[in-house]
């Protein structure tokens, strides 16, 4: 008998096991991704035709014991290689693991490379050619603490590819974890099949080719085996032919059927279903998982399914709505069957409301996933549904909070002529997010937990946030953003985080602006600074107004519309400033008495010459930008940038300082010792609907 090593996806390893035993192979030990096991040749062939949990078989030349001073080089060189190739052959080789004498797998294989083609040399003064992408041979050397393991690729590249794939969506399942998945499931041929969330057809074919009994080897043009010379060709024909006649026969009856709201993946399953020869027993058709009229079939069977998990926090929003609804319309259609769901957010699954039976892990991919079944009884789906699913139970304060915010602050936003607001900021610590209102649509804000607080149990409070937030505010879960809020620094400040381009229209006492709710972690509208933004408005008629840091230009737009000689708007990024400008002509301020600066505000105050009657300076917390010549600290060097505003001041002009620095702390006496007359204006800037967090700004008027 031989030795082989049988490789698959983590979680996947005792079905295989299983499945080497069905081919009376002796399994020897199973490790993580990998069965060892010894088998005479034509069990090996069975496996490599018949398998549909490897993902690749390789057969054991040698396992050499060794030390940490083993050289690689010197072991190889015992093996006989001729024995296992021929010098008209091409090869490949591969490295895994580590070794005190290895420094990356890379120059393993270099080494091992060197041994084989150096013994060629020594013997027939020749060397066999190398050919990464498609070799006649295969060879591995796995790297452990206490031995070196030899292997030749018996069956060539991985087993999970069918040969029916003329496409995939964009997180396709691969057929072996497909195949391990209905495995789990318990769902048998006997029994209708339903994937609501199918893609590419992937879950739905594996099950059509396991029910004809079609072996999965059999479209596979080659195998690794075939150019190794102890290949038994006569064997393999038999055992192909035994494999063709093995094959089920059966009426067209549909068993397996698919949806998916993706026309495009959708065209990809027909494509593979009809490559597959498995079109008489699948069937697919455009439809919205949450939105199941009836069962697919009168008979219960099993639904084994892929939904979008996410790997983004800001995914949650769209979510845990849809994993609700689809638990709904399951409970609705679907009493009877079977429900079997992977992900990697097991959290979600909370959002279906039912008791699982059975769960199981595997990785997808890179993602470690959960498999978890769960049995719609008459019990089960009896439950209600029309409570919000929460982790915690005090949950609903929140809920009861953001409610009553939304009671008192939708009449004085009504009053004000104002349809953006902020509905709710941290009033509950351990619930410590950020509400905000932009005229139907809501962005959430996450602040970064405190190192106190378990991140797991943040998360789950999260979840309980954005399951509420649609509820109480009367809107769809895609009107709701999410975005995590960390402590930014420097260029992070106003980060990019999505390219949407999705601009909204928002107002405030008249004025008129863009927002951009997914792109970035700011909007383009500082909520807090909306009665600094009408006091400018209300000082600015006739008199030359300069806006340094002016991001998206909100407050030059309330100068303009309050009647300014001039506005000068600068800002060192020219996305903030092209915003600026479209906001302006959004208000229909248009002419040359409106300037816009490119630059560094500190560079360009050190060369500007005009005077100005009325300043605003709202500067970033901190900022070590490559376009600055020096980082900025607001609290270092406030001193210093509003003592370079003396000489740009005009006679009884004014100057509006204001930052979000939560701790900041004004050097009044050394700005008084310069002949400023300082006065804080922050509580009389403080709108209504951030009275709650009095700290979020400070604010000051400067005179001379």
């Amino acid at each position: 008998m031989l030795e082989f090593w049988a490789l698959t996806s983590k979680g996947v390893e005792e079905l295989l096991a299983d499945e080497i035993r069905s081919h009376q192979g002796e399994v020897l030990k199973v490790s993580m991704g990998v069965v060892r096991f010894k088998a005479e040749l034509s069990s090996a062939y069975q496996l490599c035709l018949w398998s549909r949990l490897a993902t690749r078989i390789m057969r054991l030349i040698q396992s050499e014991p060794v030390t940490a001073e083993t050289d690689l080089y010197q072991v190889a060189r015992k093996i006989d290689w001729p024995q296992l190739m021929t010098i008209r052959q091409t090869l490949a080789v591969d490295c895994v693991g580590k070794h005190a004498t290895i420094d990356n797998s890379q120059f393993g294989g270099m080494r091992l490379k060197d041994a084989i083609v150096d013994q060629f040399r020594e013997e027939t003064g020749q060397r066999p050619d190398v050919d990464r992408l498609n070799p006649d041979m295969r060879f591995q050397v796995r790297l452990e603490k206490n031995f070196f393991h030899f292997l030749q690729d018996f069956s060539g590249p991985s087993l999970h590819q069918r040969g029916y794939r003329a496409g995939q969506g964009e997180a396709p399942l691969k057929e072996h974890l497909a195949a391990a998945l209905l495995k789990r499931s318990g769902w048998t041929p006997e029994q209708p099949l339903f994937d609501p969330f199918c893609g590419s057809g992937t879950i739905i074919i594996e099950a059509a080719l396991i029910a004809l009994n079609k072996a999965p080897g059999l479209q596979r043009e080659r195998f690794a085996f075939e150019g190794w010379p102890g290949h038994r060709a006569a064997i393999w024909q038999q055992l192909k032919a035994a494999a063709k006649a093995q094959e089920r026969s059966l009426p067209d009856q549909i068993l397996c059927y698919g949806r998916d709201t993706d026309e495009r993946a959708l065209g990809k399953a027909r494509q593979n279903i009809a490559r597959a020869g498995v079109a008489h027993l699948v069937s697919v058709d455009y439809g919205d998982a949450t939105a199941l009229q009836k069962a697919v079939s009168e008979q219960p069977g099993v639904i084994v399914t892929n939904p979008p998990y996410g790997e983004r926090l800001g995914d949650l929003p769209s979510l845990i709505p849809l994993y609700s609804k689809f638990a709904l319309a399951l409970k609705q259609h679907y009493q009877g069957w079977r429900l079997a769901i992977i992900t990697s957010n097991a959290d979600l699954l909370r959002s279906l409301r039912l008791s699982k039976s059975k769960t199981y892990k595997f990785t997808n991919g890179p993602l470690d996933c959960e498999f978890t079944l769960f049995e719609l009884t008459e019990k089960q789906v009896a439950v209600s549904s029309s409570a919000p699913s929460l982790f915690y139970s005090e949950s609903s304060s929140f809920g009861n909070r953001l409610a009553k915010n939304l009671k008192q602050l939708q009449k004085w936003a009504k009053r004000e002529n104002l349809n953006c607001y902020r509905l709710y900021d941290a009033d509950i610590p351990e619930y410590n997010v950020a509400v905000d209102w932009y005229d139907g649509e809501v962005v959430v804000h996450e602040y970064a937990a405190p190192a106190t607080v378990d991140e797991g149990i943040a998360q789950k409070r999260l979840f309980d946030v954005v399951n509420q937030v649609p509820t109480v505010l009367g809107i769809t879960s895609d009107k709701m953003i999410l975005k995590v809020r960390e402590k930014q620094k420097g260029s992070n400040q106003y980060q990019a985080m999505a390219k949407a381009g999705q601009y909204k229209e928002v107002s405030e006492y008249g004025a008129r602006f863009l927002v951009n709710l997914r792109d970035y972690l700011d909007t383009g509208l500082f909520l807090d600074h909306r009665l600094t933004r009408r006091l400018i408005q209300q000082q600015a008629k006739g008199k030359t107004v300069l806006n340094l840091f002016a991001y998206t230009g909100t407050a030059s737009v309330h100068a303009g519309m309050g009647g300014a000689a001039s506005v000068t708007t600068v800002d060192m990024s020219n996305t903030y400033l092209d915003w600026a400008k479209r906001n302006f002509m959004l208000n229909g301020l248009q002419g040359n008495q409106y300037q816009f600066e490119q630059a560094d505000c500190l560079q360009w105050l050190s060369r500007n010459r005009s005077l100005y009657d009325l300043i605003f300076v709202d500067p970033p917390t901190f900022s070590n930008s490559k376009r600055m010549e020096d980082n900025w600290d607001v609290q270092r060097d406030h001193v210093k940038l509003i003592n370079m505003l003396i000489g740009r001041l005009a006679p009884g002009g004014k100057v509006i300082f204001s930052n979000n620095k939560r701790r900041f702390k004004i050097d009044q006496a050394a700005l008084v010792e310069s002949g400023w007359q300082v006065k804080d204006i922050s509580a009389a800037t403080l709108p209504e609907d951030f009275k709650r967090n009095p700290h979020i700004h400070v604010c000051f008027e400067l005179t001379r």
